[in-house]
Formats: structure tokens, C-alpha cells, sequence
């Protein structure tokens, strides 16, 4: 296992699947994380996803497995459990940088080891087996987008709220990840946390910002109106904006993500990126670069909370 940017050539990589998955009972984290816009919480869904959007899901990961294994990559899947959440996206909770997994201290209860669905593919796993406490929550987020979810009373962050450039990493603060859970980060790896603030409160770091090769980055100009929001260290990357993104809209009433959950792509190596199929203006923009995409469908990335970044969690990469 070894893996240190989000570019380098992909060798073993572990998908996500959509068996299961649920919208837990709302408790205190799921309201302030997930809800905190939500006026009426008797709107907002419980229980197992429709059985069309689970097969539809997963017919669309299979596509995207074979489109990997064509690559000579090598897959590896989740276990199937009768899961609190989902493990559909295990790019959430897991973070491999080198030869180390650190399986995150998530905010969201539901989601506590939620990693042992596919620990038996991961090595040197750091882990953090912690119920959250009610004082993790601030109320002041209900009903007002700027405010974030999470008090600095403990570390807590998804370890979707980073991504890796060899000895750089990037760390969204937001409604999923805290500056002590940056703070908890830095003390864990022999690399630089960089934090990213101010951008963007829902949630995580990979619909916002995409390193596609060493100096050359994706952004999302909704979000990143200027290179000077981005921390020091990126300033002088090369960076493409990313063109406004073809709504590829939801299953009603499970709206998880914004249209912009189809900038999220994921890199097979520097030249290469599996897209959602509707992103023609980005394909065009990247081609520019030298980069192709592979357009693949993934019909529900919005209604479950990920697209390709999302549901991936890359073992090896040969360095770059």
C-alpha cells in the first residue's frame, strides 16, 4: 500500500457500492451536518434508499470497475453489511498517504467505523474510535448556511475534507472537519496541512478543489473565486475553472449534493480521468491540458453524496 497525491498511475484501488445504503434516524450530528438548512425535519428522509436507486448505483460502479480493470488496475470492493450509512463512498473515511491508513474521526455518528467494511484491504491503519459528544455540535448552524456545524471541542473530520500532493496535503474546514481535526492530521503525517477556509460549509474538499498533476489544479469558480483564496503553497499552481456543470439532477427527495458533484473526478494517471458523462464542457477544458476523460455514467451521484473521487479510495499510486 502506497499512495501519496491524486494523480500518480493508479495500480489498486477500492470502489464503493450502494448495497444497503440509508438515510439514518436524525440525531443531533446528522441534523447539524448533513441538515442544518432543513427547516422542518419531518422532511427530511429515513431509512433504506428506493431499491432502483441501490441497482442503478451499482450497475454504474460495475461500469466503472470493468472501465479500471481494463486499465490493469486492481479493484477490490467493500464488504456487503447491513451498514448504519453506506459504503458506497470509502474516499470518506479513510485517508491512505504513503503507507498509512488513518481511518478518520467522522462527525457524523452514523458513520463511526464505518472503515471496517473494507479494513481488510488497508495496512497500518490508524484508527479513532470515538463517540461524538453533543458539545461537538454548534446550534447557531441551524438555519444559517455561514455558520459551520462543528465547535472546536474535539478533533472530528471526514477524510474526504483532504486531498494530497506528495508532501503538501489540502484541508477543507467545513461542516465535516474541523481545525483541530487539521491540527490531529499534522500530527500524523510527515507532510504540510494546509487549510482551506472560507469556501465552502457542505462538505467536503473533492466537489471544490481536484489536483489533476503536480502544479496544475481544478477549481470551482462558485466557490474558489480567486487563486488568492487557496493557501500559500498552491498559489502558483497552474488552475483551470471549471465550466458550469450539466445538471444531471436527483431521485427525489434525496438531494445530497449540488450540481457541482460532477467536477468530481478521479485520476487513473496524469493523462487520464473517469468523468461523469454529461461533463462535456470540462472534457473539452481538460483536453486542453492533454488530459482525456473517460465518460462513464453515474446516475445517482446526487442523490447519494458522491461521484468517482467519492467512491474510490486508492491503495497504490506509483509516485509522480
Amino acid at each position: 500500500m502506497h499512495s501519496k497525491n491524486e494523480w500518480g498511475k493508479l495500480k489498486k484501488v477500492i470502489v464503493g457500492h450502494a448495497h444497503n445504503a440509508t438515510v439514518p434516524e436524525i440525531d443531533i450530528s446528522l441534523r447539524h451536518i448533513n441538515y442544518a438548512d432543513v427547516k422542518d425535519e419531518l422532511t427530511i428522509p429515513a431509512g433504506k434508499y428506493p431499491q432502483i436507486v441501490v441497482d442503478e448505483a451499482n450497475e454504474d460502479l460495475t461500469t466503472f470497475v470493468n472501465f479500471l480493470e481494463k486499465e490493469g488496475v486492481d479493484v477490490v470492493r467493500p464488504d456487503i453489511t447491513d451498514c448504519n450509512y453506506y459504503n458506497y463512498c470509502p474516499r470518506d473515511s479513510v485517508i491512505v498517504y504513503k503507507d498509512k491508513a488513518i481511518a478518520t474521526p467522522m462527525p457524523l455518528r452514523a458513520r463511526r467505523n464505518e472503515y471496517k467494511a473494507y479494513e481488510k484491504h488497508l495496512e497500518n491503519v490508524n484508527a479513532f474510535d470515538i463517540m461524538r459528544s453533543d458539545e461537538l455540535y454548534n446550534p447557531n448552524c441551524l438555519g444559517d448556511r455561514e455558520v459551520l456545524a462543528l465547535t472546536e471541542h474535539e478533533p472530528a473530520f471526514d477524510a474526504a475534507n483532504v486531498i494530497r500532493a506528495n508532501d503538501d496535503l489540502l484541508y477543507l474546514v467545513s461542516n465535516s472537519g474541523n481545525k483541530s481535526g487539521a491540527n490531529l492530521l499534522q500530527s500524523i503525517v510527515d507532510a504540510k496541512v494546509h487549510l482551506l477556509e472560507d469556501v465552502y460549509s457542505y462538505m467536503h474538499i473533492d466537489s471544490t478543489v481536484a489536483f489533476l498533476r503536480e502544479g496544475l489544479m481544478l477549481l470551482n469558480p462558485s466557490r474558489v473565486k480567486s487563486i488568492d483564496m487557496m493557501p500559500k503553497a498552491f498559489r502558483n499552481w497552474d488552475y483551470i475553472m471549471c465550466p458550469e456543470p450539466v445538471d444531471i439532477g436527483y431521485y427525489a427527495p434525496y438531494n445530497n449534493s449540488s450540481p457541482w458533484i460532477s467536477m468530481n473526478l478521479f485520476s487513473v494517471n496524469k493523462d487520464l480521468v473517469a468523468l461523469e458523462e454529461h461533463q462535456v464542457p470540462l472534457q473539452r477544458e481538460l483536453e486542453k491540458y492533454g488530459i482525456e476523460s473517460a465518460m462513464l455514467p453515474m446516475r445517482h451521484a446526487a442523490t447519494l453524496g458522491g461521484c468517482f473521487h467519492c467512491v474510490t479510495l486508492d491503495l497504490d499510486r506509483e509516485d509522480d
